[in-house]
């Protein structure tokens, strides 16, 4: 196994994301319509699924990325531009790498977090996807600073991921419609908090292509 991702590895990455998207977002409603407006997934899948179609034969990382971010940004809403952002910074990162190796990767999530709060305000605690997205670039980060392989480190920021999104459950929501429910918020998971999670979770089956 190689220590850097190529085109079709993250062509196959993103695919496997929009494929989990697409099998749960009526859960992802779900959690959307106890803690908002109940159509996160219905509301950024088709936009997903028409930026997974146009990535086979991809030549380069970065192009995969901005056409997933690409996506995001055209479902519009509350989280397709938070999405759109976060996804930018993973495409100027691997444009600006000659091998998306771990330490790139670790400053496109770095690079993301920031972009992501710097629009929407949201941190740690406030009942988003940053409670995710927070643990998943501190573990990559700290893999990349420890030497660790591409798999590993993947492997390690998906559970910290996972864990941040299961812990939203037990907040209040300060941000994003959640906020206006009040305490009806407290008991459900955050639902971007969770596309997080499965973001890094899809990469798992696809690293032979890393």
């Amino acid at each position: 196994m190689a220590d850097a991702l190529d085109a079709d590895g993250a062509a196959a990455w993103i695919g496997a994301f929009v494929a989990a998207f697409r099998t749960r977002r009526a859960e992802l409603d779900e959690l959307d319509r106890r803690g908002g407006d109940g159509d996160f997934g219905s509301n950024l899948l088709p936009s997903l699924e028409r930026a997974a179609a146009g990535l086979e034969g991809s030549r380069d990382v970065s192009g995969v990325f901005a056409a997933l971010g690409g996506g995001f940004m055209a479902a519009g809403g509350t989280s397709g531009p938070l999405f759109g952002v976060y996804f930018r910074e993973f495409a100027r990162a691997a444009a600006a790498a000659e091998r998306f190796e771990l330490a790139p990767l670790a400053a496109a999530a770095a690079a993301g977090l920031d972009a992501v709060r710097r629009l929407g305000g949201a941190e740690v605690g406030d009942k988003t996807m940053v409670d995710a997205m927070v643990p998943a670039a501190a573990a990559l980060e700290l893999a990349a600073a420890g030497g660790e392989q591409l798999e590993a480190a993947l492997t390690t920021a998906a559970a910290a991921a996972r864990a941040g999104a299961e812990d939203t459950a037990g907040l209040l929501a300060r941000r994003g419609r959640a906020s206006y429910v009040g305490e009806a918020s407290r008991g459900v998971r955050d639902a971007g908090a969770v596309a997080v999670a499965m973001f890094f979770e899809t990469a798992g089956g696809n690293l032979d292509h890393v």
